[in-house]
């Protein structure tokens, strides 16, 4: 079985966008579609998925220095998922944190 879910991605603009439009965003795998993401995400918090969207991010170009001469190369790509839930569902990642 693949993981499809890779990781919750949280950052301030993401919070924002949770509490006012109940949209949540995952590192999704990158050969996963649509219906396996709504899918697992319904599984794994016992919520409603009314839509996904997806959007692949091409890797950056990143160079080093070394002592043989200079090293260029990508960062990897990644696939992103936006999950939109149904208003009455939420997902708590943090849990009871104090």
């Amino acid at each position: 079985m693949k993981t499809i879910l890779v990781k919750p991605i949280i950052t301030e603009k993401n919070t924002a966008v949770q509490e006012l439009l109940n949209q949540y965003s995952f590192e999704v795998s990158r050969n996963s579609n649509k219906i396996e993401i709504a899918r697992a995400v319904e599984k794994k918090f016992n919520v409603r998925v009314t839509n996904v969207n997806t959007l692949v991010q091409k890797g950056k170009k990143k160079s080093q220095m070394t002592k043989k001469g200079r090293f260029e190369g990508y960062r990897s790509d990644r696939k992103k998922a936006i999950v939109t839930l149904h208003k009455e569902d939420k997902i708590d990642f943090l849990g009871n944190v104090e």
